[in-house]
C-alpha cells in the first residue's frame, strides 16, 4: 500500500482554496468570472450580501405590489453586478499574475445603464406620458411610450450582453434568431409552417418588457424565488465545514481496497452534488482532494480526470438541490418541489451506480494499487460532524409537511448557520470574541458568495424570457413539435415505433443544445419545444419533464464542449480531449435510462409515479440494465469480455429498459447468454487481442507512472500536489 496520509491534511486543503476557486471560475460555463481585489472585491461582496438579505426578507415580509414589482427589483440589483463581475472577453484562462483585472469605463458605464433601465418601471418621476411609478407603466400595457420602448430595447440589449459575458455566444445567437422570427416571422408564405401574424418592435418590447411572459417570466421568477435561497444554502453549508466532511467521510468509507479512490470520488460526488448542484464547481472541489490519491493509486490522468467530471456532473441530479432547472419544472408543471425531488432520486442512484460499477471494471483492468489514507473511523466521523445532513433533512422535511420550498431551505439555512455557530463557539480557537467575529465574518461572505453564484443564472433566466416568450407569442413550439413527430411518421408507421424514434430524436437535439447553452437554458428551450412533441404522443409530463432534463445534464459530459472535463484536465495534466472521452465512458452507462421514463407505462415506475413495489422492481431491472451497459463499455464481465458477450449484453439492456413482461425475459435470457458465451470463450482461449493490447498498454502506463513515483519520492509527490 502506498501512504497519502499528506492528502488529507486540513492545513494543505486550506491553501489549495484559492486555486480551486480559480479552476472553478475559469472552467465552469456559467462563471467565467473576474478576480476582484481590494476595495472593489469588498463593496461587491457587499453589495451581494445586501441582495441576499433582500431575498431573505421577501420571504417572509413580501412587498406589497406583488411578485412581477420584486423581480424587477432583484433583476435590478443582480444585472449591473455581472458587468463589474464577469469580463467583456471570452477568455477562460486567467489572468497574468499582477495583470489588472478590474472593470473598465464601459463595464461601469454598461452596469449603470443595466440600473436606469430596470428601475424605470417603478422610478416615481413622470416624464411627460411616460414614467409614473409602477402603477402608470403596467396600465400603459400594450400601448408603451417611445421613451418606455427605448427603455425596455437598452434592457433586450444588456440582458443580451449580460448572457454572452457568462456563457459565451451561443445563447445570445439563439435569442437573436428568436428576435427576428419574432419581427420578419409575419412575411413568411401563411402555408410555411412557423408563419405567424408578425409583430412590431413595440409589440416584442411590450411582451419582454411589461408583460410577465418576457424578462419577468418563469424562469427569472424561480431563480429570485428558489434558485438564489438555495445557491445561498449551499454557500452557508460549504462554509461552515459540510465540504470537507462529505470527502472526508468517503475517504473513511472506502480506505483500504483497490477501488477505494475511485469510489471515493463517485461517493463524494453525490454528497458534494446534494448541496452544490454545480457540475464543474464539484469536479474540481473533490480533484483538488482526491486526485494526489487517484495519481499514487496508478490511475492514468485522463481517466481520473474523466472519472472526476462525470461524477461531478452527477451535482446536477442529486436531490435535494438538484440543479437550477429542477426548480424551473415544478413551476412549469404546477407541482411541488418535493415531487421533483422524488422523480429524481431513481435516475440520479442508476447515474452513479454505472459510474460505481465501471470505477469497478477499471480497477481490475488496470490493476490499481490500494493506496491507505490516514482518516478516522467513519462513524466516529459521522457521529463528529454527521449534523451536516441534519439541514438537508429539514429540507426534506419541510416540504412533505407542505412548507414552501422557498421557506424549507430558509429554515435549512438557519439550521446550518446554527451549527456552524455552534462549531466555532465550541471547537474553534482564540477568545470567544475572536470566534464570534470568524464567525460572522463567514456567515457574511456564505450568503454574499450565494448571490455572486447566483448572477449568470439570472442572466439566463432573463434571456430565456425572450424565447419562451417569442414562442408563447406566435406558436412556434407547437409547430416544431409537430414537425419533430411528423419527421418520425414519416419513417415509420407504428405508434410505439414514432414514439421510440421521437423520443430518439429529441434526445439528440437535447444533447446537440446542450453542447452550446448551460443546462438551464437547455431545459427551457427544449421544453416548449420537444415537451409538447412528447406529451401530444401520450408521454405524462413528468417523464417528459425528467427525460428532458436527463439529456440536458448529460450534455455536459459529451464532447468537445464537456467544460467540467476540461477543468478536471486541468488538475490531473491530462489531455483535454482524452479526458472528456473518458468522462462519456463513464456516464454512457447511464445514457439509455430516461429512454425508459417514456417509452413505456411502467417506465413511470422510476420516477415513482405509480405503486411502491412498481418503484422496486423497475429500478432493479433498470441497476440489471446499467450494470450490462457497464459491462458493454468497460469490457468486462467475469474477466476481459470480448465482442461475442458485449453485443449480447447490449441486446439485454436495451430490452430490459423497455421495462415490458416479455423484453424483461428475453432481456435476462441475454444477459444469461453472454455470461455463459463468456465462459465459454474464457476457458477455451487467452484474452482476444484488443482486450490483451488495451490491458498492456494500461499496465504499461501504471507501471512507468508507478516507477517515476517511487523515483521522486514523497517529496516530488508533494511539490505535484501543490502545483
Amino acid at each position: 500500500m502506498v501512504d497519502s496520509r499528506s492528502t488529507l491534511d486540513p492545513s494543505q486543503r486550506d491553501t489549495g482554496l484559492t486555486e480551486v476557486d480559480k479552476l472553478i471560475a475559469q472552467y465552469d460555463e456559467e462563471l467565467p468570472a473576474r478576480n476582484l481585489t481590494g476595495r472593489l472585491a469588498a463593496a461587491v461582496t457587499l453589495a451581494c450580501f445586501l441582495v441576499s438579505v433582500f431575498v431573505l426578507r421577501q420571504v417572509f415580509l413580501p412587498l406589497a405590489n406583488g411578485n412581477q414589482y420584486y423581480l424587477i427589483l432583484f433583476l435590478a440589483f443582480v444585472l449591473p453586478l455581472v458587468f463589474v463581475c464577469y469580463r467583456p472577453g471570452l477568455r477562460r484562462r486567467s489572468r497574468e499574475p499582477g495583470r489588472p483585472d478590474q472593470p473598465g469605463v464601459l463595464d461601469w458605464v454598461l452596469a449603470a445603464l443595466a440600473l436606469i433601465v430596470c428601475l424605470y418601471p417603478v422610478l416615481p418621476i413622470t416624464l411627460g406620458e411616460s414614467g409614473g411609478g409602477f402603477d402608470s407603466f403596467l396600465d400603459r400595457q400594450g400601448s408603451l411610450t417611445p421613451l418606455d420602448v427605448l427603455m425596455g430595447s437598452i434592457l433586450l440589449l444588456l440582458v443580451i450582453e449580460a448572457t454572452r459575458r457568462t456563457t459565451g455566444w451561443v445563447l445570445p445567437a439563439v435569442c437573436v434568431g428568436f428576435l427576428l422570427y419574432a419581427y420578419y416571422g409575419g412575411f413568411l408564405p401563411r402555408s410555411m409552417p412557423g408563419a405567424h401574424a408578425g409583430f412590431d418592435w413595440s409589440q416584442i418590447i411590450n411582451a419582454l418588457y411589461n408583460d410577465a411572459t418576457g424578462f419577468y417570466g418563469v424562469p427569472l421568477d424561480v431563480c429570485a424565488t428558489y434558485i438564489v435561497l438555495f445557491t445561498i444554502y449551499g454557500a452557508v453549508l460549504d462554509r461552515t465545514g459540510a465540504g470537507r466532511f462529505f470527502v472526508d467521510l468517503s475517504f473513511a468509507a472506502f480506505r483500504g481496497s483497490r477501488a477505494a479512490p475511485g469510489r471515493t470520488v463517485a461517493m463524494s460526488g453525490f454528497l458534494l452534488g446534494s448541496v452544490s448542484g454545480s457540475g464543474t464547481a464539484t469536479a474540481v472541489s473533490i480533484g483538488a482532494v482526491a486526485w494526489p490519491v487517484l495519481d499514487r493509486a496508478g490511475y492514468p490522468k485522463e481517466k481520473a480526470g474523466g472519472m472526476l467530471a462525470a461524477s461531478g456532473i452527477g451535482a446536477i441530479l442529486s436531490p435535494p438541490t438538484l440543479g437550477a432547472a429542477a426548480f424551473i419544472i415544478a413551476e412549469y408543471l404546477q407541482t411541488s418541489y418535493l415531487s421533483v425531488l422524488l422523480w429524481a432520486m431513481v435516475p440520479t442512484l442508476l447515474y452513479y451506480l454505472g459510474i460505481f460499477l465501471a470505477i469497478e471494471i477499471d480497477a481490475r483492468r488496470m490493476r490499481v494499487r490500494a493506496v491507505e489514507v490516514s482518516a478516522p473511523d467513519p462513524w466516529r466521523l459521522l457521529l463528529r460532524y454527521g449534523y451536516h445532513f441534519i439541514s438537508l433533512a429539514v429540507i426534506v422535511v419541510f416540504l412533505a409537511l407542505d412548507i414552501p420550498p422557498f421557506r424549507a431551505v430558509v429554515y435549512a439555512i438557519c439550521v446550518a448557520a446554527a451549527f456552524g455557530l455552534a462549531e466555532m463557539l465550541f471547537a474553534g480557537e482564540g477568545s470567544m470574541v475572536e470566534r464570534l467575529r470568524r464567525y460572522a465574518l463567514t456567515l457574511y461572505e456564505a450568503l454574499a458568495a450565494g448571490v455572486r453564484s447566483v448572477l449568470p443564472v439570472a442572466s439566463v433566466c432573463a434571456a430565456a424570457g425572450i424565447i419562451v416568450s417569442t414562442i408563447t407569442k406566435t406558436g412556434l413550439g407547437q409547430e416544431l413539435a409537430n414537425l419533430l413527430v411528423t419527421g418520425a411518421r414519416a419513417v415509420v408507421s407504428n405508434e410505439t415505433a414514432v414514439l421510440a424514434l421521437t423520443a430518439v430524436f429529441a434526445a439528440i437535439a437535447i444533447t446537440l443544445l446542450g453542447l452550446a447553452v448551460p443546462v438551464t437554458a437547455s431545459f427551457i428551450i427544449s421544453w416548449v419545444i420537444i415537451g409538447p412533441a412528447l406529451i401530444g404522443l401520450d408521454v405524462p409530463a413528468p417523464a417528459a419533464a425528467m427525460f428532458i432534463f436527463y439529456y440536458a445534464v448529460l450534455s455536459e459530459v459529451t464532447p468537445p464542449t464537456a467544460l467540467a472535463a476540461v477543468a478536471s484536465a486541468a488538475i490531473t495534466g491530462g489531455r483535454v480531449m482524452q479526458t472528456m472521452l473518458e468522462a462519456l465512458k463513464y456516464s454512457l452507462p447511464a445514457f439509455l435510462v430516461p429512454m425508459a421514463f417514456v417509452l413505456t407505462e411502467n417506465g413511470s415506475g422510476l420516477l415513482w409515479q405509480g405503486t411502491f413495489w412498481q418503484g422496486v422492481w423497475t429500478f432493479a431491472v433498470s441497476a440489471v440494465a446499467v450494470a450490462a451497459t457497464a459491462a458493454v463499455t468497460g469490457a468486462w464481465l467475469l474477466g476481459p469480455a470480448r465482442w461475442p458477450e458485449r453485443v449480447l449484453a447490449a441486446l439485454a439492456a436495451v430490452l430490459l429498459l423497455y421495462l415490458q413482461p416479455m423484453s424483461i425475459v428475453i432481456g435476462g435470457c441475454l444477459i444469461v447468454a453472454a455470461i455463459a458465451v463468456h465462459l465459454v470463450l474464457r476457458s477455451t482461449s487467452g484474452p482476444s487481442k484488443d482486450v490483451e493490447s488495451a490491458e498492456a498498454g494500461e499496465s504499461e502506463a501504471g507501471e512507468s507512472e508507478e516507477a517515476g513515483k517511487l523515483k521522486s519520492g514523497k517529496e516530488s509527490h508533494d511539490e505535484q500536489t501543490q502545483e
